[in-house]
């Protein structure tokens, strides 16, 4: 196995560990990041994949305009979700 393919692997583990944290985490903020994130791993992914408009693409609109919507729309609410909310089914989590 070749280098390149081992690095795919990691960003792809770290893709899919940012997306777990940031479904888990309750400082909305810190999601929001975490969403970033694995916006910003897979434009790496595509760039890995010699498709750089498209990763730039990702980069420009997935991580950061997104992000910064988001974290604009944080600011304007409550930064932490409540715990009094009505929890979802079983099947959002586990």
């Amino acid at each position: 196995m070749n280098c390149i393919a081992c690095i795919s692997y990691i960003l792809v583990g770290v893709m899919i560990l940012s997306a777990i944290l940031a479904v888990e985490w309750r400082d909305l903020l810190a999601a929001t990041v975490g969403m970033a994130a694995v916006s910003l791993f897979a434009s790496i992914l595509f760039f890995m994949l010699q498709a750089p408009d498209v990763a730039m693409t990702e980069a420009a609109i997935g991580a950061a305009l997104s992000g910064a919507v988001f974290i604009f729309a944080i600011k304007r609410t409550q930064r932490f979700e409540s715990e009094e909310e009505e929890r979802p089914g079983w099947w959002v989590r586990w």
